[in-house]
C-alpha cells in the first residue's frame, strides 16, 4: 500500500502546497515506493514562519501561557505520541531501515520521555526572579521566549531528534517550524496528527518537508529567532557561518567518530555485555552519530577483543527492518549503501585486516544492505578511523597503556560520544574525564533527557536536553530597580 499525503501542516491546518513538487519515499528493505508527500517551496516556508509568528505574538497565546499550562499541553502531546508509538516505529523502520525491534521504543517512546521531562522542569523554571545588585539596590531577571525556532532534523532518528528541539523550545514558550529530512517524512505526518489531537494552538508547530534548498531558505529566513540543527558537519559549518553573519543563535549537533575504550580488566563475556556493546557501537545499523566505531583494545588482549567483536557482528541477524528478529537492517538509501561500501574498500586498500563482513548479505537481493563489518590492525590515522562512515563498520585499534588509549581517543576531529569498558567503574570514570567529548558511557551508552546532549570540536556547538535545556531557548532581560 502506498501512502499519499497531499497537504502540508501549517498554522494548525492541512493546507495545499504552493507547488506541485513531491517527495517520493522508498522502503529501505525492498527499494519499493511506499509514499508521496508534498515538497515545501519557499512560499510554504514563508507561510509556516508567518503562522508561527502569529501564534507567538498572540497576547493570549502560547508564549503568554503560565508554565503549568504549557506543561499540561506537553503532557497531552506526550500521551498522543505514546498512543502512536507503534505506528511511528513502523514508518521509521520502513523508511530508514531501523529494526522494528528497536524503533517503537527509540522513535516511538523517546519523544514521549523527552516531552515529559521538559514538562517536569516547567513548574520550577523561573519566568522572573529578583536579586540584589552587586553595587547596591535590586535587580529583576526575566527569562523570555525567543520567538520562532527553526528545527532541522536528519533521517537517522527523525522523531527523537525532532523532540530534542521542539520539546524544550515549546516548553520555553516559543513556536517552531520543523523541517524533516526527505528520506523520513511519513512519520512527520503522524506527529502532526498528535499535535492536533493534543490541542496545541494553531501555528505553534508547523512542518515543511524538503531538502537542502528549503533548509537553507529556512535558516536564513528573517522571521527565525534561532536555528537548532542536527546533521552533517559540512552542513553545520555553513549554518554556523550563516547564523554568525545574521547574529542569530544556533545549536549544532553534528558528526561523530567516537572511541570505545576496552580496558585490560574488561569483562568480554558476550552473554553479559553483548547487548550493551551492540547498543554502543552498531545500533540502528551503524547509522548513529554517537556510535563507538573506533574500538580501542589493549595490546595484551587485542586478539581477544577482535574475536569478541567478530563474534558479536556475526551473531546479529540481518534482514528486513520489519522482521522482529532483525538486529541489523538496511541502510537508508542506495546512495548511503554505496558510500559505506566505498569506505570498506578504502579500509582494505589502506591495509586494514577485514575480519568479518565487508559485503552484501546473501539472499537479500532487494534493499540496501551491508553486512556488519569488523576491521582489525587499523591505524588511527587511516580514513576509516578518522571519517564518519555511518554504517555497520567498526575499526579495532591497538593501544599500549591508559595514556596511549586516551591519546588515540582524542586524536580525532570529532567529540560527540564514547564509552569505557572496565570491571572497575571508578577507573572508568577517571579515563572518561580525560576524553575530549560531549558525552561518555561507562560499560554502556544510553542517552537520557536529563543529560545535556551535544559535542565538542567538529561534533557541534551548544547543548540540548538536560536541566537547563529550556534556557537554551530563552532570552534573558535584566531590570535595574
Amino acid at each position: 500500500m502506498t501512502i499519499r499525503h497531499e497537504r502540508l501542516f501549517i498554522g494548525g491546518e492541512w493546507v495545499p502546497p504552493s507547488s506541485s513538487a513531491t517527495i517520493e519515499v522508498h522502503n529501505a528493505s525492498t527499494g519499493e515506493h511506499i509514499g508521496t508527500v508534498p515538497e515545501a517551496a519557499e512560499a510554504d516556508v514563508d507561510a509556516a514562519v508567518a503562522a508561527a509568528r502569529r501564534a507567538f505574538e498572540d497576547p493570549q497565546g502560547w508564549s503568554s501561557w503560565e508554565p503549568e499550562r504549557r506543561a499540561a499541553a506537553l503532557e497531552r502531546l506526550a500521551a498522543e505520541l505514546e498512543a502512536r508509538a507503534q505506528e511511528i516505529g513502523r514508518l521509521v523502520s520502513m523508511q530508514n531501515g531501523m529494526p522494528i525491534a528497536l524503533s517503537p521504543i527509540i522513535e516511538g517512546m523517546n519523544p514521549v520521555g523527552t516531552l515529559r521531562y521538559m514538562a517536569s522542569l516547567l513548574p520550577n523554571s523561573p519566568i522572573e526572579e529578583e536579586t540584589s545588585r552587586f553595587l547596591g539596590g535590586d535587580l529583576a531577571i526575566r527569562y523570555e521566549p525567543m520567538g520562532v525556532i527553526a528545527g532541522i532534523v536528519p533521517w537517522n532518528y527523525p522523531q527523537t531528534l525532532s523532540s530534542f528541539k521542539y520539546a524544550p523550545a515549546l516548553a520555553a514558550g516559543n513556536t517552531i517550524v520543523l523541517k524533516p529530512s526527505p528520506e523520513t517524512v511519513l512519520d512527520a505526518y503522524v506527529f502532526a496528527e498528535a499535535v492536533i489531537a493534543a490541542g496545541l494552538p494553531p501555528g505553534v508547530v508547523n512542518i515543511v518537508p524538503g531538502g537542502r534548498e528549503i533548509g537553507a531558505y529556512l535558516v536564513q529566513h528573517p522571521g527565525i529567532a534561532k536555528v537548532a540543527f542536527t546533521g552533517s558537519t559540512a552542513a553545520g559549518r555553513w549554518i554556523a557561518e550563516t547564523c554568525g553573519r545574521l547574529l542569530r543563535p544556533v545549536s549544532l549537533e553534528l558528526g561523530g567518530k567516537s572511541a570505545a575504550i576496552i580496558l585490560d580488566d574488561a569483562d568480554l563475556d558476550l552473554s553479559k555485555i553483548g547487548q550493551a556493546l551492540f547498543s554502543a557501537t552498531l545500533i540502528n545499523n551503524g547509522q548513529t552519530c554517537y556510535a563507538g566505531t573506533r574500538i580501542l583494545a589493549p595490546r595484551s588482549r587485542y586478539a581477544e577483543v577482535v574475536d569478541t567483536f567478530a563474534a558479536l557482528a556475526s551473531s546479529l541477524p540481518v534482514g528486513d527492518a520489519l522482521d522482529p528478529n532483525t538486529m541489523i537492517g538496511p541502510l537508508v538509501s542506495e546512495r548511503q549503501r554505496d558510500r559505506v561500501e566505498g569506505y570498506i574498500a578504502k579500509g582494505i586498500s589502506e591495509g586494514a585486516r577485514l575480519v568479518t563482513g565487508g559485503g552484501r548479505p546473501p539472499g537479500l537481493d532487494r534493499g540496501w544492505f551491508v553486512q556488519p563489518t569488523i576491521f582489525a590492525d587499523v591505524d588511527n590515522k587511516s580514513t576509516i578511523a578518522q571519517e564518519e562512515i555511518f554504517g555497520p563498520v567498526l575499526s579495532i585499534i591497538e593501544y599500549t597503556d591508559e595514556d596511549d588509549a586516551v591519546r588515540i581517543a582524542n586524536d580525532s576531529d570529532y567529540g560527540l560520544g564514547g564509552s569505557v569498558w572496565t570491571s572497575d567503574p571508578e577507573r572508568g570514570r577517571r579515563i572518561a574525564r580525560r576524553i575530549q567529548t560531549g558525552t561518555v558511557g561507562i560499560n554502556g551508552y544510553i542517552p537520557d533527557p536529563a543529560g545535556p546532549w551535544g559535542g565538542v570540536k567538529n561534533s557541534g556547538l551548544g547543548r540540548e536536553l538536560g536541566p537547563r535545556a529550556i534556557t537554551e531557548y530563552q532570552n534573558v532581560k535584566t531590570f535595574y530597580l
